[in-house]
């Protein structure tokens, strides 16, 4: 038995999968939890398609998340590189599977559960964690 008690006091997870659309080059896009970065998706001509396995904060069912990326898409025979974020929260994620979802012409992005869309809420506007650094 104390096994299984300590077995339910780890925390939770969550997995979250990025697609590249058809239209991507490539895109590098980086997922923030309550500020800490906890994932890094690469995708490009030979890999489209990424899942991770998300550990939650432990004691923690709502948390804060950012998104943060650059995507290269092919537009009008031209590429070009989008700075794409956005953050919202995510409310007791555990055991649910996330898409991190690009919309309006690659310039948001953000996490969604299709089969619960009330997992994941989404603030538009870019999120302060991704900000580069000016020097």
């Amino acid at each position: 038995m104390h096994t299984a008690q300590a077995q339910s006091e780890l925390p939770g997870t969550f997995t979250v999968t990025d697609e590249r659309a058809s239209e991507e080059i490539s895109e590098v896009s980086r997922l923030y939890l309550d500020g800490n970065l906890v994932a890094t998706f690469r995708l490009g001509l030979s890999k489209s398609r990424e899942t991770r396995t998300i550990p939650l904060p432990a004691g923690r069912y709502d948390v804060d998340y950012a998104l943060c990326g650059e995507i290269t898409i092919m537009h009008n025979g031209h590429q070009e590189t989008h700075q794409v974020s956005s953050e919202g929260q995510l409310h007791h994620p555990e055991g649910h599977t996330l898409d991190a979802v690009g919309s309006n012409n690659f310039t948001d992005f953000f996490l969604v559960d299709y089969n619960d869309p009330s997992v994941a809420t989404h603030r538009h506007g870019r999120a302060a964690v991704c900000a580069t650094p000016s020097s």
